[in-house]
């Protein structure tokens, strides 16, 4: 299959997925800017019309798109990763959980932190309703590994968009210890190790990149 991603987006969640059951795929880099695919400067909007990542393209063509409907199809895909659940309660806490991640988290806290153009009174709004969240994720975590009983793709999914909190100086995640800890186990996961330092290096070349074409 083929990753559509850009570097320490939301789409490394997928690559993280995807070490973790030793998958083969090719993975392509969108420039979020231009949105062109590094490998053959082809417009990624041919194949997501809105340009986000991630997006899959399965082995027989069929493209995928969201967060949540990639992971499960990955998870899936790989039964023997044990990154997923059976059917029944335990994937409906798994569903669970990647919608707590997309909407609360991903979209609705650090999408406009993250967003340099946001007047400081909209980050300090953003921040002051996403307080409850991260207490809500601070105390379900409190004597926890992780999310379900074994990491999952929805850890995947948390642990890259916590990770977000290098860039946003107003969240300091040493008010909420639990979600420290699970952030500071969750980076010294082999397959988050190397998605990590991959993507790191890979994101410092899209700044020099952007830089120069300034």
């Amino acid at each position: 299959m083929d990753l559509y991603f850009s570097p320490l987006a939301c789409s490394m969640a997928t690559r993280i997925a995807l070490y973790e059951a030793g998958a083969d795929a090719r993975y392509l880099e969108v420039d979020p800017k231009s949105k062109k695919v590094l490998q053959d400067n082809s417009d990624f909007r041919s194949v997501n019309p809105l340009g986000l990542v991630p997006t899959i393209s399965t082995d027989d063509g069929l493209v995928l798109t969201e967060n949540a409907a990639i992971l499960q199809y990955v998870a899936d895909r790989f039964p023997n990763a044990g990154i997923g659940t059976d059917a029944g309660i335990e994937r409906s806490r798994l569903q669970q959980w990647l919608c707590f991640v997309g909407t609360e988290l991903h979209k609705g806290l650090f999408v406009t932190l993250l967003d340099r153009k946001a007047p400081a009174d909209v980050h300090a709004y953003t921040l002051a309703k996403g307080i409850s969240r991260l207490d809500y994720l601070n105390s379900y975590l409190e004597g926890r590994e992780f999310l379900l009983d074994h990491f999952s793709v929805a850890d995947a999914y948390l642990g890259t968009v916590l990770n977000w909190t290098m860039a946003t100086p107003p969240i300091d995640l040493k008010k909420w210890p639990a979600i420290n800890d699970y952030l500071a186990r969750f980076k010294t996961r082999p397959s988050v190790m190397k998605a990590l330092a991959e993507e790191f290096e890979l994101y410092k070349a899209e700044i020099a990149r952007h830089k120069a074409a300034a």
